[in-house]
């Protein structure tokens, strides 16, 4: 697995995120199609963790609505480290829900072992899962985010 990041970057003693400020250097910053480095990219990371939650139905659909329209923000600006952080984000709110959506309290693992997944456990976070889900579905359909992976591509590799 690749990491998102080029070339070594060290955390911040403070905590987790790495010592660089992505949005001024975006040629540090590598395309992973999961979630690496959602709690570590900044600015990227304080600006929209505040809004991700997955706790409850409405303030669900408008954590992934919000990330939604930064996204597009993001798009509008010509930064694709944030689009594709959004993206992240909008990712990890789909997964996260998925698995309290299956599992009892989120665990899909007990004692070592994998659990067998419920059909649903909880119907309230398989709704989050798919509105997070449909947020996530348009930003990936969306031909300004490919053209952006492929140049970031071009322009700084793939490596």
């Amino acid at each position: 697995m690749a990491d998102p990041v080029r070339g070594v970057v060290p955390e911040r003693e403070d905590g987790p995120e790495y010592d660089c400020d992505f949005r001024a250097h975006p040629e540090r910053y590598r395309h992973t199609n999961d979630e690496r480095g959602v709690f570590k990219i900044e600015p990227y990371k304080s600006e929209l963790l505040p809004d991700w939650t997955i706790a409850d139905l409405e303030p669900s659909a408008t954590a992934a609505q919000t990330i939604h329209d930064r996204y597009r923000e993001y798009r509008d600006e010509g930064e694709f480290v944030g689009m594709d952080m959004a993206r992240k984000y909008l990712r990890m709110g789909w997964t996260r829900a998925m698995r309290y959506a299956k599992y009892p309290g989120g665990q899909k693992y007990e004692d070592g072992a994998e659990r067998e997944p419920q059909r649903w456990y909880d119907p309230e976070k398989r709704r989050i899962a798919r509105i997070y889900r449909f947020h996530l579905d348009r930003v990936r359909a969306d031909p300004a985010y490919q053209r952006a992976v492929d140049t970031h591509r071009e322009r700084y590799g793939e490596d």
